[in-house]
């Protein structure tokens, strides 16, 4: 599900199974981005179980043959050599039994490294981490995540009253453009005031001056972007209103003969039994809410595609 306010956000474009492996591993990805690199992550020839197999192996071999030359040497009756060789041998057997078999849990964290790695290498510039954004840009993200989450999380999507298919889509898409417009505008940014930091000269900052103010220029479009899917968010929770109440007098509505019974037995004053009966109508009025608040999510969400 998008939003989340996942701290990697990867493009829809990116398999879904290399996406959860990102969004899962956002510290070794944080590595990644420093220089670091997986050492073992070359191809080493014998090394790791295989290696350790080979040496079991071989170890075995040569105590089968010194077992062999220590009976050879018995049946000629050399006992002392027979002695010093039987010995060996069964050292050399001992420590092969006793060799420590290589950490498997350590060979999953690497093969962990190597697949993060190279996904993350494959997939350059397809995720974006959120430390890699600067503070007003994870603001405007952490409010395109929030719409998109109460749009996602709504019953009026899960009972298909919105395009909730293309939801499924879309929101995705707003999300990953969002991130990778935001992350490319704090990069443009810190490289900006790093340089006006150095303090300039009128001639620079006649040059500096336009620049600052594209980047000004790209955040109120990606504001715009931003609030956009809030207008959206926000006639679908109108609707969510509309549909919870809605629900709830269809409930009470369903309970009307049994309060009518109750009053006409208990002999009560039966002028509340036009005041309950105006459940009906309620419901009626909460039904057309609902189909008002769900045209007006439809025409937002028109919007939001152009």
């Amino acid at each position: 599900m998008p939003g989340r306010h996942a701290k990697v956000i990867v493009d829809p474009a990116v398999p879904d199974d290399v996406a959860a492996l990102l969004r899962d591993n956002r510290k070794l990805l944080l590595r990644i981005h420093s220089g670091w690199a997986p050492a073992h992550r070359r191809h080493r020839p014998m090394t790791g179980p295989v290696a350790g197999m080979v040496a079991r192996l071989a170890a075995t071999a040569t105590a089968v043959a010194a077992v062999v030359y220590g009976l050879a040497l018995f049946v000629a009756e050399r006992y002392t050599p027979f002695v010093v060789i039987m010995t060996g041998a069964a050292l050399l057997i001992v420590s092969v039994l006793l060799r420590p078999r290589p950490d498997a849990e350590v060979e999953r964290g690497h093969a962990l490294e190597r697949a993060v790695y190279d996904a993350a290498t494959r997939h350059h510039g397809h995720y974006v981490l959120r430390e890699h954004l600067d503070d007003p840009a994870r603001a405007l993200m952490s409010r395109a995540q929030a719409a998109i989450d109460q749009v996602m999380d709504s019953h009026v999507n899960a009972e298909g009253l919105l395009d909730d298919a293309r939801n499924a889509v879309m929101l995705p898409a707003q999300e990953w453009e969002i991130a990778r417009l935001l992350a490319k505008l704090s990069d443009l940014r810190a490289e900006h005031q790093e340089v006006v930091a150095e303090g300039v000269t009128p001639e620079v900052a006649a040059v500096a001056e336009p620049l600052a103010h594209a980047l000004d220029s790209s955040q109120q479009a990606v504001l715009a972007r931003v609030e956009a899917l809030e207008r959206y968010a926000g006639h679908v929770a109108d609707a969510e209103r509309a549909y919870r109440a809605r629900n709830q007098i269809e409930r009470l509505s369903a309970r009307l003969p049994r309060y009518e019974e109750l009053l006409a037995e208990s002999g009560a004053d039966e002028s509340a039994v036009p005041e309950l009966s105006r459940l009906s109508d309620d419901a009626d009025r909460l039904e057309q809410a609902l189909r008002d608040s769900v045209s007006s999510a439809h025409e937002a969400f028109r919007h939001l595609r152009g």
